[in-house]
């Protein structure tokens, strides 16, 4: 521990401006007018791959952003680790609620605020530096591969094709993803599984044209009033899905996996201070781990219609959307709960009025063994580098090719993040603690250790 120690300590700040550099480069995959970003950041990493010491290094290309891939194979009899991660991040809007541009890394309070700082650069980027500490002291004990994509933002629609094309090249023992969280730094966590999704959008068409309001309004619906109560209707008075079937498929937990699951360190008052809320949301019966890891839900992700300029415009829209998302659980599967969503929205408009739903993009719900060498190794490493045992959790957000790496490749996939849930993922201001992109470089080599002494 004592040469990772030292060698994270005397490139301290090089290491540092690296990851600025990567985050100063806009790669917003959703929005075409990024395109030349993009491309920049996946040539980025591929220099810094070749820089760390990987051979093979290729920018693969495939019908949307190309995937960075590199290797080190030191021995073929040892066992193999997969690094995957993003280099592409969500769009930075809203732009006027940035207290510093989002593209241009800014250091506050010993946090680094910046689009993509957490998720994923800043995370995936810790791989890299991991790997070239292990080859600059001469201490890699085991092969590795990367495979850095650049649509996870979007849906990852090419990877799938990638991987299946690809299955030797990517032929490893244990897939190793940092694009998740830990509880804090007091108390690291190791997530256990991760929610699956579905991804829509829907339309709500009323008359050909905008109407004047005080002409027509009163005897023509308003297909944003239609939109809002159709929405509404999807929740009961206990926050419970009304879709009918949504549920059939889910595995309730046993009351000693609740346990478990709310013994990790929680403070309900923190909690709403950080987020500036009075009062908490969320389907009756379950705690707030329970709600956010282990029950699925259904979230408007954003509406819209009519007049929002400045000013006044006295209008009847012609039409009314939003985007949608619903997070799924194990045994849930997003085709069949993009089916249930579809027929259920349809089926409730009222015949004032056209809708259309819109399925975007969608991924698997995936459990990570408890048991396993590669988790044991996770946790080994973590012990050591922060002095305690990890407390195993399950994460609310979605990795769809978790469930992908397992179908194709028949391998499992360990979660070793060090962002937090107070990094601001997918929001203005998102930020990583200088702290914690230190102790993942410093964390991994660990794993890399008893892996290959345990396999």
């Amino acid at each position: 521990m004592q040469h990772i120690k030292q060698y994270v300590e005397q490139n301290r700040q090089r290491l540092l401006d690296e990851l600025f550099d990567l985050l100063r480069l806009a790669s917003v995959s959703a929005d075409p007018q990024y395109k030349p970003e993009v491309l920049k950041t996946a040539d980025y990493v591929a220099a810094k791959l070749r820089e760390a010491g990987a051979d093979n290094v290729e920018i693969c290309q495939t019908a949307g952003y190309p995937i960075v891939y590199g290797e080190k194979i030191i021995d073929p009899s040892k066992p193999t680790v997969l690094v995957y991660g993003h280099y592409d991040v969500q769009p930075p809007d809203p732009l006027e609620l940035w207290h510093t541009p989002p593209f241009e890394p800014t250091v506050r309070d010993g946090k680094i605020y910046a689009r993509g700082a957490c998720d994923d650069k800043g995370q995936f980027y810790m791989h890299v530096k991991a790997f070239e500490l292990m080859m600059q002291t001469d201490t890699l004990p085991c092969n590795i591969k990367f495979m850095i994509e650049g649509e996870e933002e979007v849906g990852s629609a090419n990877l799938g094709i990638f991987v299946k094309a690809n299955k030797e090249k990517l032929k490893a023992d244990v897939v190793l993803i940092s694009d998740t969280s830990m509880i804090s730094m007091e108390h690291p966590s190791l997530e256990t599984g991760l929610r699956g999704l579905s991804y829509l959008e829907v339309e709500v068409i009323g008359p050909n044209r905008d109407l004047h309001s005080g002409v027509y309004g009163g005897a023509v619906a308003n297909p944003i009033t239609i939109l809002a109560q159709m929405i509404a209707s999807l929740h009961d008075e206990n926050n419970h899905i009304t879709i009918p079937g949504f549920y059939n498929d889910v595995i309730p937990l046993t009351q000693d996996e609740r346990d478990a699951l709310n013994s990790a360190p929680y403070d309900e008052a923190e909690y709403k201070k950080d987020l500036d809320i009075a009062e908490l949301w969320g389907e009756k019966g379950y705690s707030t781990f329970e709600r956010t890891g282990t029950r699925p839900t259904l979230e408007v992700n954003g509406i819209w219609g009519g007049y929002i300029g400045e000013g006044a415009k006295t209008v009847l829209p012609s039409k009314a959307n939003a985007k949608i998302s619903m997070r799924l659980v194990p045994n849930q599967t997003s085709e069949a709960i993009t089916k249930l969503f579809t027929d259920h929205f349809l089926s409730i408009a009222p015949p004032s009025v056209k809708v259309k739903v819109t399925p975007h993009h969608g991924g698997e719900p995936a459990v990570t063994p408890t048991d396993s060498v590669a988790y044991k190794a996770a946790q080994k490493a973590i012990a050591e580098s922060f002095g305690k045992e990890p407390i195993p959790t399950r994460g609310g957000g979605s990795i769809p090719i978790v469930a992908l790496f397992e179908a194709e490749l028949g391998i499992k996939t360990v979660l070793m993040g060090f962002g937090l849930d107070s990094d601001a993922l997918h929001s203005p201001n998102e930020k990583y603690d200088i702290y914690n992109y230190y102790k993942g470089i410093e964390t991994i080599p660990l794993f890399h250790k008893y892996f290959a002494e345990l396999s």
